[in-house]
């Protein structure tokens, strides 16, 4: 006497409804679009790679290539980028374009992988034609601060570079280079 099924039934169906939804408010459920303009403040970074066969010399730590080494260095300097944009130029005998100015990393770390000393079959160290390559992706217009690493392992064998360089100094923008190898030298593996 005094016990219903139904009231029982319904307070239990109550109960699970009343746990499912606090679980769901829980989850803090969004709805709807918000489109926001973003203003990437960021600096312009440009990075020459050297990828002649030079390169791929292993005297610096065994089992990794020079270049190797030097991609490892730009993928953790990719990593340490916010609101940045990061482009790659690679040269040997000549230079190209391997990727322009991005913000998207991601992007820019699956150019960097495909990298690779059979890019270009000419021979040398054209970093004259590196800087002048990476200057022309810079814009000119905006205010960002605009920043050129090279990074190789060869000397240059003609004198324009330096007067290269002196002409992106006068545009605003600030070189690094970075070499990569020892003074000794390496044999240079061929591998088949």
């Amino acid at each position: 006497a005094g016990y219903s099924n139904f009231r029982s039934s319904v307070k239990y169906f109550l109960f699970r409804t009343a746990f499912g939804l606090l679980v769901i408010a829980s989850a803090n459920p969004q709805y709807g679009e918000n489109e926001k303009t973003v203003e990437s403040k960021g600096i312009d970074i440009m990075i020459a790679l050297d990828i002649s066969r030079s390169m791929m010399a292993e005297d610096i730590v065994n089992n990794y290539s020079r270049l190797d080494l030097a991609k490892l260095a730009i993928g953790k300097l990719m990593n340490e980028l916010r609101g940045d944009h990061v482009g790659i130029v690679v040269f040997a005998g000549e230079a190209y374009k391997q990727l322009p100015l991005t913000p998207d990393y991601h992007v820019a770390k699956l150019f960097l992988k495909s990298i690779g000393t059979d890019m270009i079959s000419s021979q040398g160290t054209a970093i004259d034609e590196a800087i002048q390559l990476a200057t022309n992706y810079y814009d000119d217009e905006s205010k960002i601060e605009r920043i050129l690493i090279i990074i190789s392992d060869g000397e240059d064998h003609n004198d324009v570079s330096v007067d290269m360089a002196k002409i992106a100094s006068e545009k605003g923008i600030i070189i690094y280079t970075i070499g990569v190898g020892k003074e000794k030298g390496a044999p240079i593996p061929i591998k088949k």
